[in-house]
This record gives C-alpha cells, structure tokens and sequence, in this order.
C-alpha cells in the first residue's frame, strides 16, 4: 500500500508539473515580445507550442524560424530543456544548486522517477544526469556549428545550440526553416551528428551510467544489467529493421529518395528510421512516404525510445518483454527468460498495461480528430501516433487543424508524454481493501 501511495504522489506531481509549466510557457508564448512581428499569436497556438516544446514532440501549427521572435524560442528551448531531463529532475537540479537538504519525499520522488530499486547515491544520480546532458549538448552544438556558423554567421551559434538541445531531447523543432531539415539530407555532418543525439538521448539515463560502470571497473558488455541489454539490442535490431524498410519504400519513390545515389538513400533511410524513434526531424518530405513506409513509420513511432530518457512511446523494454512472452507462449514455457535470467510477472503485467493504455489514448485520439478533421486517414493516423508518442513527424496535416484538431492533439501529447501508466494512476483514487478475497480460477478459452 506504501509503495502504491508513493507511486501515486509521484504521478501527480508529474503531471501537475508538466501542466504548470506548459501554462506558464503559454502565457509567455501569448506575449507580444514572444512574436517576431510583435503581435500576439492566438493563445491556442501558444497553447500548442507550449505543450509541444514540453512534451518534447515537435508538432508546430506555426512555423518555428518565422513565429517567434528571439525571445519566444528562448523560451521555447528551456521548455524543451525541462520536458527532456522531466520535471522532478530538473527541480531536484534547482535543489542541488541552491544547496537544498533534501527530505524522505524528495529521495523517493526521484527514485520513483527513474524506477531505481534503491535511494543511495540518487543525488549524484541527478547530478550526472544534469551534467551529462550538457556535456553532450555542447558536444552537439560546436559540431553542428562546423555547418551553421559559415552558413547562417553568428546567428549560427545559437541555431546550433537550439538544434542541439531539441535533438537530444528528441523535441524535432528547430529554427533553420520551414522544411525541417530537408536542405540538410545529403550533408554527412548534420544527419551524423542528429542521429547520435537522438540516439543518446532515447537510450535512456539508466544505460548511459551503467556504461560508465563498467568502463571505470574495467569490465565487459555482457557486465551490463538486463536492462542495458535489452534497450541496446532492442534499439539496434529496430534501426536496422527501420533503416531496411524504408529503404525498400522509398528506393523508386520520385518524390523522396529516387533520384539519390545508393549511399545518399540509405544515409536518409537511416535518418528516418532514427527520427522515428520520437525525434520528430525530418529530411525527406513525410507527406510523400509511400503507404508502405507510411505503415513502418507508425510501428517505429509507436515503439519510440527507452526508458528514463528523452523518448516517448510505449518504449523498447516494454516491446522486447512483450515478444520474448509470446515466444515462451508459443513454446510453452513455465518462465519467461532474457539472458538466463527470468523476468516478473509483473514487468509481463506492466508492459501489458503500458501498450493497452497507449491504445486507448491512440484509438480515441484518433476517433475524435477524425470526426472533426477532413483528412485522408493515413494523414490523421500519423498525425494522432506522432503526439501519442510525442515523435513531432506529421504528413502536413499539424498547420491545417482546426481549434478543436488543435485541442485534441494537445491532450494526446500532454497524455502521452506523462505516460500511460502514470495517468491512470493519477486518476485512481480508489483505497485497497485490506481483506483480500482470492476468486476461484476457472479457465477460458483463448485464441
């Protein structure tokens, strides 16, 4: 009952500080200096702006490089920034700085964050987490500035900087033009270095410091916890698979990759399996996919990145443990195992809830944007997965919603990112009974 008390005061607390902050970008966004003309946007669009720097998606009703002023993308990129290291991290980073002590609740806020089986070490834990993200962030950004400073001169730097950060956090929005990063497709540079951002990002906190273990003891990969594991696997096997199926989709396709040399198409076949794993970048037109590609793309983006990271979606453990069930169903095996060592019943169960909860938020999603939206289906189809698993990739259908398509792929992307699981949660207010009555089993027959 402690633990479930626990989990639900953390689930609140992340999803009253998401709704904070996405209120108090909004009313910043709706501000005239936020504007590059100085008249105010619609607060609706603010509303959607907001939520999708937060939410690390990238969606955008309204053109990113041509809205906002300097001002309004600031704020846009420290939304982006919190939404991508998660609210309770970067208050428990306020805290370190400030030199705050910090309590029983706020350990236990933090652990339960990062789902870590114990309290020790979690202030070096935030710590690392903070510090590693800047690391790489800068990395990013003085690479990228090797392009953008020749190219766009000083405003480079801080174009680098923005495109670093909203790379890393899997975001997808940037201030470079209209068309994503299209005029970008053919340079090695920029699809190298967003890809390993993306990648970092999306593999989640957890790996990254299990990594650093084992190099500081000097050991080897197969030392890496079954977690490591099966996020490296798991990410590995779905870039491959997404890198080959759009290659094949798109390799005749006149209005993408036809007119690309061998190497030119599988460079931007990578991208787009990369980007689908909820970074939301794109350098060839979505809008253009075949049906075939169109189909991978929503697979991908459903799946999404890993675990305590900058990634949305119902996450590649969850995908992984739910395979590796089938396959013990299907061979009839009493456990279910990955790398000789047995998985819960509950990890099953969870990862059950997890892919069931994000359907129902997907399907409804979809409904609903269908009832009020004139579109083909694939259109709205992409549209609705793309904010369930905050991925930001859309078939040119985000500019053209009306304020109800709007409203309703807010919610979809403010409840996807909180995350199925911590939603329900949030909503069950219901008390556990102390007597528990065992009913009696009787079998059903599936399939």
């Amino acid at each position: 009952m402690k633990n479930k008390l626990i989990a639900f005061n953390t689930t609140r607390y992340i999803l009253l500080g998401f709704m904070i902050v996405i209120l108090m970008g909004s009313v910043l966004l709706s501000l005239p200096i936020s504007s590059a003309n100085g008249i105010p946007v619609p607060f609706v669009d603010a509303l959607f702006t907001a939520t999708t720097a937060t939410c690390v998606t990238g969606l955008v009703t309204l053109p990113t490089v041509s809205t906002w002023s300097s001002f309004g993308q600031a704020v846009i990129l420290v939304l982006i920034q919190i939404g991508g290291l998660g609210v309770i991290t970067v208050l428990a980073g306020f805290m370190i700085f400030l030199n705050k002590r910090f309590g029983l609740k706020d350990y236990l806020l933090i652990q339960d964050t990062f789902n870590l089986n114990t309290m020790e070490g979690l202030k070096a834990f935030v710590r690392k987490v903070i510090n590693g993200t800047f690391i790489i962030e800068i990395i990013g950004a003085l690479l990228y500035m090797l392009v953008f400073i020749p190219e766009f001169g000083i405003r480079g730097i801080w174009i680098s900087v923005f495109n670093s950060i909203s790379a890393f956090c899997n975001a997808g929005i940037d201030i470079i033009s209209e068309n994503s990063l299209i005029q970008y497709v053919h340079n090695p540079l920029i699809n190298l270095v967003t890809c390993a951002l993306i990648i970092i990002g999306g593999l989640g906190f957890i790996v990254w410091w299990d990594f650093v273990r084992i190099i500081k003891e000097k050991k080897s990969v197969k030392s890496l916890t079954l977690h490591s594991k099966i996020v490296l696997i798991t990410t590995f096997v779905l870039i491959i698979v997404g890198t080959v199926g759009v290659m094949i989709g798109e390799y005749n396709n006149p209005l993408t990759m036809k007119e690309f040399s061998f190497v030119e198409k599988l460079e931007a076949s990578l991208f787009q399996s990369v980007t689908l794993r909820t970074a939301g970048f794109a350098t060839i037109p979505q809008q253009n996919l075949t049906n075939a590609t169109s189909l991978i793309s929503l697979f991908l983006m459903f799946i999404g990145g890993s675990p305590a990271g900058t990634a949305g979606g119902v996450k590649t453990v969850t995908i992984a443990v739910l395979f590796v069930t089938m396959i013990s169903m299907v061979k009839n095996k009493n456990e279910i195992s990955l790398f000789n060592r047995k998985l819960s019943h509950n990890d099953t169960r969870k990862a059950i809830a997890v892919i069931f909860m994000s359907l129902i938020i997907l399907v409804t999603s979809t409904f609903l944007l269908a009832l009020v939206t004139e579109a083909p289906f694939i259109d709205i189809a992409f549209e609705t997965v793309s904010a369930t698993a905050t991925v930001g990739l859309s078939r040119n259908l985000t500019p053209f919603l009306n304020v109800w398509g709007k409203l309703i792929i807010i919610a979809t992307m403010y409840f996807g990112r909180v995350g199925p699981i911590s939603l329900a949660l949030a909503l069950n207010t219901k008390k556990k009974k102390t007597n528990i009555i065992k009913h009696p089993v009787e079998e059903i027959t599936i399939g």
